[in-house]
């Protein structure tokens, strides 16, 4: 099977969101052919390079989505013309959109209206070899106010003045860029049987034009759910701005779960927010990422005496509470620190590791505050007159001293703490259960769904409760052992790669099952057989989607692996 994998500032850059889990994917399924179609979110990314790619990808094709250089296409008058038309139809849909938070139904009559612009501004773009300079035109601009000024527009849609049109137009124009793309030939993302997108948003996009152009299927995976970070977005934008833009993500999102053969939520939290902005509940299919268990084996798979022995040395020895992530406020390490202030008034000899890095600028803040607030609570300790104290929080970073995997850090640890305000899907807490270690977390995101009853789950913002859940484990050994190993046996039944590559195996062959037949099936000698498909895949009807669209015969050669970049 040949698939078109579509991914958005992740695989295959170094470091991208979600480019670990691709790449697990793609090097389990070994068996099948991939095509990678990239976005990046920029120079950095770009330069920092690539993951090592598998012989299995078969062809790397990327574009950047922060930069987009003049094409020198230059429109003539009928191409104006329909540019006009299909983008002011689109800008007539943002305008009578729901209210933003209300999800868009498919088929409603301002869905269909997005869905047959987008299409004819795609075909435009294909036919006269791109749209950038027209939606950067005074023409895309004017388009978007006529259509703010209809009648029947929403308000908030009205009251846009200039620089709000200007803000939204630009927008648009970033968003769709990728129809300007060269892939969408037959020899391109005609030619793979499956589109698979690793998230939704703008990544989807080649995979709706592929469907639309082709035929081919469309699979999306959100283990965050785009829209619902939209809506999140642009605070401090105007209502005008932020109404248009919101109408805009709800009716792309409306066209990708109507488009989607399968949408795949990483979790139940994921999927309780798909089914709120309108998903078919019959497509949805929970695929949780699947993580590597090999680096904890050692110290997931202690020998129970070593655990006791273990057990018997932290009575004589001070606890450990670790916490592991990036520094950012939603983690709220502040009430952490305010919870481990009671911890020690119950357990004196209690130490708090915490290890990550700050994320970004904000983090650097943030990671200062919890320095400044750790030594404000915790003056350092000496053990004597004549020594140098120390204080029993510490700040540190994988690969530093006494920190060289986040195994090593989970094996000196007691519990492991988990203490954000929001979370999506608990990574860290996953490898927390693979090295059997007992765990305190906040009911946040898809936290319990995780945790089972492996875990003790406390309210968010609650550093009492927190303190009062980490000194029963404490205290309690055998309580820990017993957690610690039920964690393991629920993060490798539900949460390992293996699991996770059989999943989507078992999806890519059912969605491709369910496709009709959209390439002439060539026998030994190269000559087509007429007979090979059944009849049935070429009647038009619920149980075979869209009509198929013939290919060329030329076009069914497989290409030599190639890496190409769009610029």
């Amino acid at each position: 099977m040949r698939i078109g994998l579509l991914t958005e500032g992740g695989y295959p850059y170094v470091g991208g969101e979600g480019g670990v889990w691709c790449d697990r994917l793609v090097r389990g399924l070994d068996r099948h052919e991939f095509d990678v179609y990239a976005f990046s979110t920029g120079q950095a990314q770009e330069d920092a390079g690539w993951l090592p790619l598998p012989p299995q990808v078969a062809r790397v094709r990327t574009a950047p989505l922060w930069a987009a250089e003049e094409d020198g296409v230059v429109h003539g008058r009928r191409a104006r013309r329909r540019f006009t038309e299909h983008y002011g139809e689109l800008a007539a849909a943002l305008c009578h959109a729901a209210e933003p938070g209300t999800a868009e139904k498919p088929g409603t009559a301002e869905a269909d209206r997005f869905t047959n612009a987008l299409h004819g501004l795609a075909e435009l773009a294909r036919d006269e070899g791109g749209l950038v300079a027209a939606l950067r035109s005074e023409q895309a601009v004017r388009a978007l106010e006529r259509a703010c000024r209809a009648p029947r527009a929403r308000r908030t849609a009205r009251e846009a003045r200039v620089p709000d049109l200007l803000t939204v137009a630009d927008h648009l124009e970033r968003a769709l860029r990728p129809l300007s793309l060269d892939w969408y030939e037959a020899d391109g993302l005609g030619a793979v049987d499956l589109c698979h997108a690793a998230s939704g948003g703008i990544a989807v996009l080649p995979g709706l034009l592929a469907r639309h152009f082709f035929g081919v299927p469309l699979l999306v995976t959100e283990y965050g759910v785009r829209l619902r970070t939209h809506y999140l977005t642009r605070p401090d934008a105007s209502p005008a701005v932020r109404s248009l833009l919101a109408a805009f993500h709800g009716l792309l999102t409306a066209e990708t779960y109507r488009a989607a053969s399968y949408l795949v939520p990483g979790n139940a939290h994921a999927r309780r927010w798909q089914e709120r902005c309108g998903a078919d509940r019959a497509k949805l299919r929970t695929i949780h990422p699947g993580l590597d268990a090999t680096p904890f084996t050692r110290v997931g798979e202690d020998r129970p005496e070593g655990r006791e022995k273990g057990a018997e040395r932290e009575h004589a020895g001070p606890h450990t509470l670790v916490w592991i992530g990036r520094v950012e406020p939603a983690k709220d390490l502040v009430s952490l620190l305010h919870a481990f202030a009671e911890v020690r008034a119950a357990e004196p000899g209690t130490r708090l590791r915490i290890v990550g890095r700050p994320s970004g600028p904000e983090g650097e803040a943030y990671l200062g505050h919890c320095r400044a607030l750790a030594a404000q609570l915790f003056p350092d300790e000496a053990d004597g007159p004549h020594a140098v104290g120390r204080n029993p929080v510490t700040f540190e970073e994988l690969g530093g001293p006494g920190a060289e995997t986040t195994a090593d850090v989970h094996a000196g640890g007691t519990v492991t703490v988990l203490s954000s305000v929001v979370e999506g899907f608990p990574v860290g807490l996953i490898e927390a259960m693979f090295c059997g270690r007992a765990t305190v977390s906040t009911d946040v995101g898809a936290v319990v769904e995780v945790i089972g009853g492996t875990g003790l789950v406390v309210p968010p913002r609650n550093p009492r409760a927190l303190a009062e859940a980490c000194v029963s484990l404490l205290r309690d050994p055998e309580r820990r052992a017993r957690l610690g190993a039920a964690a393991r046996a629920r993060a490798l039944e539900l949460f390992s790669v293996e699991q996770k590559v059989a999943a989507f195996h078992a999806l890519y062959l059912e969605t491709v099952a369910r496709t009709p037949v959209r390439r002439p099936v060539l026998d030994g000698a190269g000559d087509p057989q007429p007979f090979a498909a059944p009849a049935e895949a070429h009647v038009p009807g619920h149980w075979t989607g869209p009509t198929p669209r013939a290919v060329p015969t030329w076009a069914v050669e497989t290409p030599e692996p190639v890496t190409e970049t769009v610029r």
